[in-house]
Order: structure tokens, then sequence, then C-alpha cells
């Protein structure tokens, strides 16, 4: 049977008890009805993943002992950063936890002009809330130790000045640019729009500021399945896949 993985804000260290979140004792004891004596392994983004049991548990929380660390990591040895526009409805969470899945690094998500999705305030706050599960979850399911960074949304103006990728890309579909005639980077950031894709006046700007067009084929990518696709395209090229 498979070892579940759970993560925690938590210190670990071995030989210590932990009496974990609520959300995570849930999960534990309410989702996969886990027990006493039964085994587990936390991580809390601060490197590796601790083998734990659990110890006991109450209707609300359950306590765990840690008996090992494994400084293990699965991090690609490519820095990768997608700055992707908000979709409506779950085509976001999905892009999140797909990326996560992909060994991305850190995640943008942008305002443009085309985006139908209106975020602020308490409802803003929900959502980025939300969004940090679905990378956790992510997390959790491929065995990564390390979070990727989620910070809040920005405009396509601010980020494209601000990213600081070796290698910069605007998706574009009429692009000529090809991935094959580059040398091997550091870190590479990918720029996605939303539903309609970036505008003309945004595709300049990120242009004005150093990124370069790419295109991913002849045929026209959603957009929960462009940046996945140039994710996957990047770290075959240059990353650990």
């Amino acid at each position: 049977m498979r070892i579940p993985r759970i993560y925690t804000q938590q210190l670990l260290q071995p030989e210590v008890d932990v009496v974990l979140e609520e959300a995570a004792s849930h999960h534990l004891l309410k989702v996969l009805r886990m027990e006493t004596g039964r085994e587990l392994i936390l991580f809390n983004g601060l490197g590796g993943e601790y083998r734990a049991t659990i110890t006991s548990a109450t209707k609300k929380a359950a306590t765990v002992t840690i008996s090992e660390h494994d400084p293990v990591e699965r991090e690609s040895p490519l820095v990768t950063e997608l700055a992707v526009g908000i979709s409506r409805g779950d085509r976001f969470d999905w892009v999140l936890q797909k990326a996560t899945e992909l060994g991305i690094s850190r995640i943008v998500p942008l305002f443009s002009e085309r985006s139908e999705v209106k975020l602020s305030g308490e409802r803003l706050e929900k959502r980025l809330s939300q969004w940090q599960k679905v990378v956790i979850g992510a997390c959790e399911q491929c065995q990564r130790n390390t979070l990727p960074e989620l910070t809040a949304p920005q405009s396509v103006e601010n980020y494209v000045t601000d990213s600081l990728c070796d290698l910069r890309f605007v998706l574009h579909h009429r692009s000529t640019h090809h991935l094959s005639q580059l040398a091997a980077p550091a870190s590479v950031a990918l720029l996605v729009g939303p539903e309609g894709g970036l505008s003309d006046a945004e595709i300049q700007l990120a242009e004005n500021a150093g990124f370069s067009p790419l295109a991913l084929g002849p045929r026209v990518l959603r957009t929960e399945t462009a940046p996945l696709v140039a994710l996957s395209v990047v770290q075959a090229t240059w990353g650990d896949f």
C-alpha cells in the first residue's frame, strides 16, 4: 500500500512528536481513514521528507512521531517560471496542478487586457488560498518536497520588467523561433495569455522587455494546454526529462 505524503507547516526533526494542523489531520483521519500505528511521510518545504507514525488521534487532530529524515529532493536543475493569464472556472487550478507536477519553480498569475476574470479584496485572498492548496496537493501527489513559489497576481506590464530569467519567451503562435537554435540556459520564463491570448500591445511590451516570441507548432492551443506543453518542451530540452 502506498504511504501517504502530507504537507505541514510545522518544524520537523527526528524523534519528535508533532500535532498536525486541522486540515492535514482531517485528510488523514476522515478521508484516508488512517488509524494509530499507520505510517506516513511528512514534508514542510524546508528540505527533504520525514517518515512518521500516527501515535494518537482525536476527532480534530492527529499526533505523529517522526522517525527519520530523508534529504531527497526531486527538483529539476532548470529553473522555470510560468507567468500565465488567469482563466475561468477550474482551468487555472488545472494549470497550477500540472505545472507543479512538471517541475515549475515559480508561478505568476497575470491580469491582462483580455482577462475575463476580475479579482480583488476578499475574493482575491480566497482564490490565492485555493491556488496554494492546489499546489500543495500536487506536491503531495508527485513527491516534490519543495513547493514552487506562487506569487500574487500582477499585470503583464509589471511582470515583463521584473523577470530575471536567462531566457524569456512569450508564447505567440505566429513566431518562427525554435528552442533547438538556442544555447542551454540556467533559467527560463514563459509568458502565456488568458483565453483569447495576449493583446498585440502586450506582446510588443514583452518583446521590448527582452522576451522572444515562441510558437508551439501550427495549431492554436487552449489557454490551459499551452503553458503545460511549453513547460514540457523546455524540461525535455534543458531540464530533467
